[in-house]
């Protein structure tokens, strides 16, 4: 039949007629058409299978390292191969991750080198492949007839923890930010919402502080509102913020009774816990050093310095005039708008132009209310409820708030972004792709 057909196209071409010419050149063009679309569905393939691997690295290297914050290497690693095997089936890819393509360490951005350390939970490499010496390469389908039956690709991953300048030093709550006027925020401070930022007038915002919610059309501001905040403008920015420390809470409890946990401070060296039964105290009642239990109904610390001290209360707590907590943990389990209230002036953190050690935290599953004059260096307010502060704050030597629910503060507070002095507050690690 075909030497039938290519006998009647020579006739055909001898005797003038030009029709089997264009018809052998139309089967050509056809077989040249063919073969270039089999090779870009072969490259399509190639780069889907390379983008599907790298997209698997990426979450196995994320997976690992989140995990590794509370768990061994090995656990970490078991965690996120199960992740792998939901994503890329073995049964179906092959294997593309073992135990041993995993390396805890140190990655260096500038570098761009990673040295490895199994004891670090900073930073985690992840290489995966798909090799013929594995038995899963990725197959061709025209190219094979050309002896290129498969090809070998793999990819890399590397993933850092960091910790965002917002949540070690600023206000940043799930709820509203509402600040009134005639306050001034330092370069490096900063102001975010998961809802919205609201502002009265004649509020300073030197160049380099950051206010930030999900959706700038959501600030609220009087008439002339920029023109009578001076830098708000340049300090906008839009975004959301996962507060991961709010969930941390139960942990952070539970770690201040684990005198090996990494929640316990530095400065506690007794491990034993003291019970205390009475309703007010001073600091006479506290031996520096310990962890103390207050099981209570209400309780008042009286004026005075308080030092390297750890106080767990079940009860809402009161400040009375002239508190300072240096080097001081206390934790309330009240429930209540007022699990923390104070006097005027109560102040949280050793006034030490931003040195090492001496702040404080103040943590509650409710909310925190201060009328007058309070005042933060190096210290971290976390309320799972509102926090209410009053006129006249000061927090030029660093200050933290944190709150599930809203953030309240009206006029006269100078904040400024300290940098250093940070160094017990409570904070959950945040993961990045670094390469």
């Amino acid at each position: 039949m075909k030497k039938a057909l290519f006998t009647y196209l020579i006739a055909r071409h001898r005797n003038g007629d030009e029709d089997g010419g264009i018809y052998i050149f139309g089967l050509y063009i056809f077989a040249a058409i063919a073969m270039i679309s089999g090779i870009a569905i072969d490259v399509s393939h190639l780069n889907a299978e390379r983008t599907r691997l790298q997209y698997t690295t990426d979450l196995a290297a994320h997976a690992a390292l989140y995990n590794r914050d509370s768990k061994t290497s090995l656990e970490s690693i078991t965690a996120a191969l199960a992740v792998v095997e939901k994503v890329m089936p073995a049964n179906e890819y092959g294997t593309i991750l073992t135990a041993s393509d995993f390396h805890f360490g140190t990655y260096d951005h500038v570098t761009d080198s990673f040295v490895t350390d199994s004891t670090l939970t900073t930073a985690v490499l992840v290489n995966a492949r798909r090799e013929a010496a594995g038995g899963n390469p990725v197959s061709n389908f025209l190219l094979q007839f050309a002896g290129f039956s498969a090809f070998d690709v793999s990819a890399q991953a590397v993933f850092t923890t960091f910790r965002p300048a917002c949540l070690r030093e600023g206000f940043v709550s799930e709820g509203v930010v509402d600040i009134q006027s005639n306050n001034g925020f330092s370069s490096g401070f900063c102001i975010h919402s998961n809802t919205h930022v609201s502002l009265n007038q004649n509020n300073y915002f030197e160049e380099g502080t950051i206010v930030s919610m999900p959706d700038l059309d959501d600030l609220d501001l009087p008439n002339s509102g920029f023109e009578n905040n001076e830098g708000l403008q340049v300090a906008l920015r839009q975004g959301r913020q996962h507060i991961r420390v709010l969930s941390m809470l139960d942990e952070i409890a539970e770690g201040l009774f684990d005198f090996n946990s990494e929640h316990m401070p530095a400065y506690i060296t007794d491990p034993i816990v003291n019970y205390h039964f009475d309703r007010t105290y001073d600091p006479a009642d506290f031996v520096p050093g310990t962890i103390n239990y207050l099981d209570c109904n209400h309780a008042t610390l009286d004026g005075g310095i308080y030092t390297d001290l750890v106080i767990y209360s079940e009860c809402d707590v009161k400040f009375g005039n002239g508190v300072i907590l240096e080097n001081v943990v206390i934790f309330s389990e009240d429930t209540s708008r007022k699990a923390f209230t104070a006097s005027a002036g109560l102040q949280v953190g050793r006034d030490d132009d931003c040195a090492a050690d001496g702040g404080g935290q103040l943590i509650t599953y409710g909310g925190m209310n201060f009328p007058s004059s309070l005042q933060l260096y190096g210290g971290q307010l976390i309320a799972l409820g509102d926090i209410e502060f009053a006129a006249n704050a000061d927090g030029i030597e660093g200050a933290s708030m944190i709150s599930a629910g809203e953030i309240n503060g009206t006029s006269n507070m100078d904040m400024a972004f300290c940098g250093t002095g940070m160094e017990n507050n409570f904070e959950a690690e945040y993961f990045r792709l670094a390469h």
